[in-house]
């Protein structure tokens, strides 16, 4: 059998791990870095401590995009966690031509946000489609301001989002469907367990974590929103910029050559910060357990060691006082 050398797996892994570092890791610590100072392009940033981070307590666009993803997250976690769901267990029947239907509720995640961001545009226009429409059938008498009010920018953006989401994690919850045991709906059926019963007793605690990090990762994408917004309200975020988000704050902050950098990374760390936490909370239900019990036990061996090592102690302390006179005895003979 030819024999490697000790470093081939080091040379293997090198590319991918350069990669990492120099696209991933370097730009984090800088960003971090830049946090902290006031820096702009062509100019050497100056430290300023926590001042960026002190600005953005005061600055009313911060807040009108706080609001914005929180808004964002609040109405988006669960429609794309229960819809898709629902959608899964529709399209899992073994019914002729389901597979159509699969892949037509999937088209629209192939589907790029942008062009489907005009399409929204033109649909909610104030001589949209759905304007028009609404006027022809007597519904309204003058045109709705979708593009322009605050709030109805946002419920458009988040209309376009939940579409082209639900085929994608209805994807994930029919991999997850896949371990949920028949035998255990054919049992709460004979239990005389309704349809909606057995979705809540059997369906629902099957698919736990798949919900879970579905959810983690809807609001992980729901705070860092950006190309909806930007393309429905042409990059201004609606009037005053009320319904920009914060990666669309960040964006306007660092552009060009007298943008603030400093300022935007602060932001930037921010989000950063908004968005681990998601995920460290699934990851503490999903794996909380087995971190716990191995916390315990490594708080019981130590424990044990501390306690042989007194024990140890214990021991010698007592053999030492006779260990003296006989060595003592021995130097004398």
């Amino acid at each position: 059998m030819k024999s490697y050398r000790w470093y081939t797996p080091y040379l293997l892994l090198a590319p991918a791990v350069l990669w990492v570092v120099v696209f991933s890791i370097w730009p984090f610590l800088n960003t971090v870095y830049l946090a902290f100072t006031d820096a702009r392009p062509l100019r050497t940033p100056n430290f300023i401590g926590m001042q960026n981070f002190i600005d953005l307590l005061a600055d009313e666009r911060f807040t009108y995009a706080m609001v914005t993803s929180f808004v964002y997250v609040i109405v988006c976690v669960p429609l794309l966690t229960f819809l898709p769901l629902l959608l899964a267990l529709l399209v899992q029947k073994k019914l002729p031509g389901i597979s159509v239907f699969r892949t037509t509720y999937y088209f629209p995640v192939i589907a790029s946000v942008v062009v489907v961001g005009i399409i929204w545009a033109w649909l909610f226009d104030s001589k949209g489609i759905i304007n028009e429409s609404l006027m022809f059938t007597g519904l309204i008498d003058q045109p709705i301001t979708f593009l322009i009010d605050r709030w109805l920018i946002l419920l458009s953006a988040i209309s376009l989002t939940v579409w082209k989401g639900l085929g994608y994690y209805m994807v994930v919850y029919l991999a997850a469907l896949t371990n949920v045991s028949k035998e255990l709906h054919e049992a709460a059926a004979l239990d005389g367990a309704g349809s909606w019963r057995r979705f809540w007793s059997v369906t629902v605690p099957a698919v736990k974590p798949a919900m879970l990090l579905i959810s983690a990762l809807i609001t992980v994408a729901a705070m860092r929103i950006f190309s909806e917004i930007y393309v429905l309200t042409n990059g201004s975020g609606g009037p005053g910029g009320q319904a920009q988000s914060l990666v669309m704050l960040i964006q306007q902050t660092g552009k060009g050559l007298n943008g603030n950098l400093g300022y935007a990374s602060a932001i930037s760390v921010v989000l950063f910060l908004l968005t681990i936490g998601p995920l460290l909370v699934v990851g503490w239900i999903n794996q909380g357990a087995e971190i716990r019990e191995a916390w315990s036990h490594r708080t019981i061996r130590r424990r044990v060691e501390r306690q042989a090592k007194e024990r140890g102690a214990l021991a010698h302390a007592s053999v030492a006082p006779h260990s003296t006179p006989l060595g003592e005895g021995g130097a004398q003979s």
